[in-house]
């Protein structure tokens, strides 16, 4: 069998994008601090170290739409006008994570140094003035988002936003 994983270049805008809704088996997390929202803070945080940006907080607040959206299994932008910003990533690995998301974005860094559309998801984790992330990670049926295997599915949300042309200053990796 083969194993696909896939991310969808964040632009500066996020564009409403339509789509039906999707059954799911989705893996609940709290909004408060526990095992998930550590994981992705210490995912997002070694890789922001790298490139000298400030560690990110758990935000409770963008949690629960996060996680709404993430069961819809539905492999495109939401509809965010500028209020967060996006990364999404889906595998056919049913044991994938935020650190086998974290490393997909973080290498668009070595492919295209500095912001464009090659490099959304890499800006964003890195973007200096974002201060906090909310991610959601959902078991999605075959058909939601791959047309004939299960995935997993991880929705990350951060404000303030990133990705602002012309605004990002390149850091070298520590």
């Amino acid at each position: 069998m083969f194993k696909f994983a896939v991310c969808l270049i964040l632009s500066t805008f996020l564009g409403r994008v339509a789509g039906s809704e999707a059954t799911v088996n989705l893996e609940a997390r709290v909004a408060s601090k526990d095992a998930w929202s550590d994981q992705v803070l210490s995912e997002h945080n070694k890789a922001r170290g790298r490139y000298g940006a400030k560690p990110l907080q758990w935000s409770t607040s963008l949690f629960p739409p996060t996680n709404q959206y993430a069961q819809m299994c539905k492999f495109a932008h939401s509809d965010a006008q500028s209020r967060y910003g996006e990364n999404l990533y889906a595998s056919s690995n049913l044991n994938a994570g935020i650190a086998d998301a974290i490393k997909s974005w973080m290498a668009e860094a070595y492919n295209h140094p500095g912001y464009n559309l090659a490099t959304g998801h890499f800006t964003q984790v890195v973007w200096k003035d974002t201060t906090q992330v909310a991610c959601a990670l959902a078991s999605c049926a075959a058909g939601t988002i791959f047309p004939i295997q299960p995935s997993k599915y991880i929705v990350c949300r951060y404000t303030p936003p990133g990705n602002y042309a012309g605004q990002f200053a390149l850091v070298h990796p520590h």
